[in-house]
């Protein structure tokens, strides 16, 4: 996290890159190698994986506040998701998507994480239902404000979901709790061919070198 004894004064210079078919705004300080960044946004869109499969992304805030390149990583599924997928196959279409935020000391700090099953029939996506939760955090972490909506449910071309959730910090690294917030968004869509999309965005007022954060679905 921040050094409690300097933090660089942050011009508000916004930087747009297209790393690997991700989009990532972010500010930058004059200091070549700063400690803390400010007004850090990151964006990132996953292509979804065959069932049984998982696709994942990262993006680490380098020593110059600006995020390096995207790396994506594809793998099996995890065996909570392959659960929860065979025992969902008689009812139809299942995606589970992650959204989380690590410390530069490998340590997860808030995540955001959504579960999406769907049935079709001729054309239309028949039925729709979507879970999200967010996970509880020792150290200072707690969930600000949450909210989730579908703009479809029932016999619908496609559906759209969003979920989000926001995260404030009061503890060792900042007693004023005025210092960090993370708040993490995601967006799936759910289409009548069997076929969906997921997108993940996550604002941070303020950043740390070495903070990265993790994205995927399956």
């Amino acid at each position: 996290m921040k050094s409690r004894l300097s933090i660089a004064a942050v011009s508000a210079v916004s930087l747009v890159a297209f790393l690997g078919g991700t989009t990532v705004a972010t500010a930058q300080e004059s200091d070549p190698a700063p400690k803390s960044c400010d007004g850090v946004r990151l964006t990132g869109e996953l292509p979804v994986p065959a069932p049984g499969q998982a696709v994942s992304g990262q993006i680490t805030i380098g020593a110059d506040c600006k995020p390096e390149p995207v790396s994506v990583q594809h793998g099996p599924a995890s065996t909570r998701s392959v659960r929860t997928a065979t025992a969902a196959t008689a009812a139809g279409h299942q995606l589970r998507g992650w959204n989380e935020m690590y410390d530069c000391c490998n340590i997860r700090m808030t995540g955001l994480y959504t579960a999406s099953s769907w049935d079709t029939a001729n054309g239309r996506v028949t039925t729709a239902t979507q879970e999200w939760n967010r996970e509880p955090w020792d150290a200072g972490w707690s969930l600000a404000s949450q909210t989730a909506k579908d703009d479809c449910a029932t016999d619908c071309a496609e559906v759209n979901s969003e979920a989000h959730a926001d995260f404030a910090y009061q503890g060792v690294f900042d007693p004023t709790g005025d210092w960090y917030d993370n708040t993490h968004h995601s967006f799936v869509q759910l289409k009548a061919d069997g076929t969906a999309s997921c997108r993940f965005d996550v604002e941070l007022r303020h950043t740390f070198v070495g903070w990265n954060w993790r994205y995927g679905c399956e």
